[in-house]
C-alpha cells in the first residue's frame, strides 16, 4: 500500500512543483514525516534549503489578518464593506479591486479592509480615472486626503481624452479604483458575499464550495 502512495514524479511534483512543505507533502500523501524524510534520501530527491524554507515560509503567508471576535458596529462595518464590494467590486481578478467616485463609499471600503480585514497598508494601491480637461495633480491630492493612502502608492493614472459634457460632470474628481492584489483575500471576500447571499437571499451558489465550507460558510449551510 506504501509504495502506492509514494513514488518520485508524486513526492517532486508536491514538494517542488506545488511549493509544499515536507508535513504537507507526507500529509497529502497519507505518510508520515519521517517515512517520506528516509523516501526522499533514499531516492536522491533534493530538500530545501533553510533560506529556501524561510522564503516559502514568507511567500505563502498571508498578508492579511482578519479581526476575531468582532463586536456588533464591526459587524456592521463588515456587512457594508462586503456589500459595497458585491456591488462595485470584481471577482474575476486575483486582485481586490473596489471602483467608485464616491468619496464616503470609498471611506467605508477602506475601514472595512483596514479594520476586518486587517491588510498591510504598504500593499494598497489606487488607480485613478480622469479626464483630460481635469487637473491631475489636484485629483491625487483629493483622493489622497480621503484614502489617507500615499501618493506613492498610486499608479500610473488612466486619463481619458474629451471636454467638459453633462456625461462627466458628475464626477468632479474622477474615479478610483482601491486595490489590494492578495488571492486568498479576494476569495475569502467572495466567500464572504456567498454567506450572506445564503442567508438573505437564499442562493444555493455556495454549495458544493470546498473553499468556503473550510473557511467563512456558517455550520450546515454546505450540506444543505
Amino acid at each position: 500500500m506504501l509504495g502506492n502512495k509514494l513514488n518520485v514524479n508524486r513526492v517532486k511534483n508536491l514538494y517542488w512543483n506545488k511549493e509544499q512543505s515536507m508535513k504537507e507533502t507526507a500529509g497529502k500523501l497519507g505518510v508520515s514525516f519521517w517515512r517520506l524524510y528516509n523516501f526522499m534520501n533514499k531516492n536522491n530527491i533534493l530538500r530545501r534549503q533553510p533560506a529556501e524554507v524561510n522564503y516559502l515560509s514568507t511567500k505563502h503567508k498571508p498578508k492579511f489578518k482578519v479581526k476575531e471576535n468582532i463586536a456588533l458596529e464591526e459587524e456592521k462595518l463588515k456587512i457594508a464593506g462586503v456589500m459595497l464590494y458585491w456591488a462595485e467590486g470584481t471577482l474575476k481578478r486575483n486582485t481586490v479591486d473596489f471602483a467608485n467616485s464616491n468619496p464616503d463609499m470609498i471611506r467605508i471600503f477602506l475601514r472595512f479592509l483596514r479594520e476586518i480585514c486587517g491588510v498591510d497598508e504598504s500593499r494598497l494601491r489606487v488607480y485613478l480615472y480622469g479626464y483630460s480637461y481635469q487637473d491631475l495633480t489636484e485629483l491625487k491630492n483629493y483622493w489622497h486626503r480621503i484614502t489617507d493612502i500615499p501618493l506613492n502608492q498610486f499608479t500610473k493614472p488612466y486619463i481619458r481624452e474629451g471636454a467638459l459634457n453633462a456625461s462627466n460632470r458628475k464626477l468632479p474628481y474622477g474615479l478610483v479604483h482601491i486595490r489590494y492584489n492578495d488571492k486568498k483575500l479576494l476569495e475569502l471576500i467572495g466567500c464572504w458575499i456567498k454567506e450572506y447571499g445564503f442567508i438573505w437571499a437564499g442562493t444555493q451558489a455556495a454549495k458544493g464550495d470546498r473553499l468556503c465550507k473550510r473557511s467563512v460558510m456558517p455550520k450546515g449551510v454546505m450540506e444543505k
